[in-house]
């Protein structure tokens, strides 16, 4: 079977996805495109959502966080990005994410928006909530576990 010409081909584009989540998180790439074809289907309907034709190209997730590359159609990624803002959750734990760019090609995707230094991840004891417990730093940010979750915490809330 041949190939189309090339302007008959179809054009893409590629959102940088930043993922953010608590330490004990776990879900894998194919947990993520599940929670973008169920956000894309549930806000552009059966027919947007198929004609965005959301994929999650990379993906990559280890310890609280992660990055991902989606593609979508050209014309498509304002789209694609407020079906993204509308995922909460990935397999059932609580995830905050957000677009950190589009680009037209994916290494121009990877080279300007992912790939950052990898963000120093620490453990020590803290107070909260009366009792001395372990908390994950990443950053600037701690989360405490409290009671079967995380609570989430910055240095300023132990001064």
């Amino acid at each position: 079977m041949k190939h189309l010409p090339k302007h008959l081909q179809p054009r893409w584009r590629y959102l940088a996805v930043v993922l953010e989540a608590w330490p004990d998180a776990d879900f894998d790439r194919r947990d993520f495109q599940r929670s973008v074809w169920f956000s894309a289907q549930n806000l552009l309907g059966d027919a947007g959502s198929a004609d965005a034709d959301l994929k999650v190209l990379r993906f990559d997730f280890s310890e609280g966080t992660g990055e991902a590359i989606v593609r979508a159609r050209r014309g498509h990624a304002e789209e694609a990005r407020a079906a993204l803002a509308c995922i909460d959750e990935v397999n059932r734990d609580p995830v905050g994410l957000f677009v950190a760019g589009i680009s037209g090609t994916v290494r121009a995707c990877e080279e300007k928006y992912l790939r950052r230094a990898a963000e120093f991840r620490d453990e020590r004891k803290v107070v909260f909530g009366d009792a001395q417990r372990s908390a994950v730093v990443r950053g600037n940010r701690l989360d405490v576990p409290t009671d079967g979750a995380f609570a989430g915490a910055t240095e300023l809330d132990f001064e």
